[in-house]
């Protein structure tokens, strides 16, 4: 029994972990944490997307993907983001809460409306962590999630939006935006917070993730591609994970 113990410690807590961590494409990003936090200092979203290219090239890529910088809290924005949820309104530049990643908010946060009002919609916020990476270009990390609808906070009381559980599912939108409008040069993958089945936001939501980052490397001066993206693979003990988690994902989503 002590044998078998040793045994399962070792390749669950040492062996697997290591196998499954890999900044081979972008190795500054190693040791940086992949949660962010509320202003509480609560654990918030984990970090699961990244962008590679300087501000304006960001901003004129997820225009042409088809998502709208969201405006900063205001009493004006908030009475607004009140109406377009209660009266049914649209609102595509809605604020976002803020959220907090090496010790200060998002730089940039952007949303894509999903049904009239702000109640449900797909957002994500971005920071700045490297001035030249890998590329000799800049690179952001962010959090992509699904707003499913306003309640609140089951850790603070606070009205807030409660997420969709299913990261994995929302960093695809925001990859398969981005790839048609023809914004990305190539996209790959780094580890992030790693498997993770039962996770838990700043609002208490639940959340699943195989813990992944897809970084997204955007095209120059906005120039668009022609044709999809270029995919560099995973190493392949990170395919087989990601492969299990699929399915999990799948079961944990009926």
């Amino acid at each position: 029994m002590l044998m078998l113990l040793a045994v399962y410690g070792l390749v669950a807590y040492l062996l697997l972990p290591t196998f499954w961590t890999h900044y081979e494409h972008q190795k500054r990003l190693a040791g940086m944490p992949m949660t962010t936090l509320t202003a509480q200092g609560i654990p918030g979203d984990p970090i699961n997307v990244g962008l590679i290219g300087d501000s304006k090239e960001i901003l004129c890529a997820m225009h042409e993907a088809g998502w709208y910088p969201a405006d900063p809290i205001t009493f004006r924005s908030s009475i607004d983001i009140i109406g377009s949820v209660l009266l049914d309104r649209p609102y595509k530049e809605a604020p976002v809460s803020p959220l907090f990643y090496l010790g200060r908010r998002e730089d940039l946060a952007f949303e894509k409306p999903s049904g009239r009002s702000a109640d449900h919609r797909h957002h994500v916020r971005f920071w700045k962590v490297l001035e030249k990476g890998t590329e000799n270009r800049p690179v952001w990390l962010g959090d992509a999630t699904f707003d499913r609808g306003v309640g609140i906070s089951n850790y603070t009381g606070a009205v807030t939006h409660h997420i969709a559980p299913d990261l994995d599912a929302e960093r695809t939108v925001l990859s398969s935006d981005l790839d048609s409008a023809g914004m990305v040069e190539a996209k790959y993958h780094v580890t992030g917070i790693g498997p993770t089945v039962a996770g838990r936001n700043g609002g208490g939501d639940l959340y699943y993730t195989d813990g992944e980052v897809w970084i997204f490397r955007l095209v120059e001066a906005c120039r668009k591609r022609v044709g999809p993206a270029i995919a560099i693979a995973s190493p392949p003990a990170t395919q087989i994970k990601d492969q299990i988690f699929a399915a999990i994902a799948a079961a944990l989503g009926k």
